[in-house]
């Protein structure tokens, strides 16, 4: 059961970059699984599915959904960033990288994905100097 999770986890990442290419913040590697749990899983499958469908309001929901169940998931706090950057809420979705990033732990991945999408949110604010810095970060964690 836990195998077949982890895999269905891989499958739906890989569904979720293909039906958010294009969009700012959005990776074109392969994300690892974001979770073990089901539920989790299902949640994060029905919020790619709804970016696909361009149905934003209710990817972003589903996220927060699956984030009352594991609130100190990294990956899903990470997910709804790069939602939050995607329709503009460029504060909002700093905010939530940062969070992210308190969660990651040594995940040097997930810390470098958060630190670029940190950037890309500062430049669309008009912040090029804080920017720079959050790409530094992620340069840093990309070593």
């Amino acid at each position: 059961m836990k195998y077949t999770a982890i895999r269905i986890a891989g499958l739906v990442g890989a569904a979720l970059l293909t039906a958010c290419a294009g969009l700012p913040g959005v990776d074109a590697e392969p994300a690892p699984p974001v979770s073990a749990n089901s539920a989790v899983v299902a949640l994060v499958d029905d919020a790619r599915s709804a970016v696909g469908a361009g149905k934003p309001d209710a990817a972003g929901a589903a996220l927060e959904r699956a984030l009352r169940i594991e609130p100190r998931n990294a990956a899903l706090w990470q997910e709804l960033a790069r939602l939050r950057l995607s329709q503009g809420q460029y504060q909002q979705a700093e905010s939530l990288a940062a969070r992210s990033n308190s969660y990651a732990g040594t995940d040097r991945r997930l810390r470098a994905l958060n630190w670029r999408l940190i950037g890309d949110a500062r430049n669309q604010l008009g912040d090029v100097r804080g920017a720079e810095l959050a790409y530094a970060r992620a340069d840093e964690f990309e070593r």
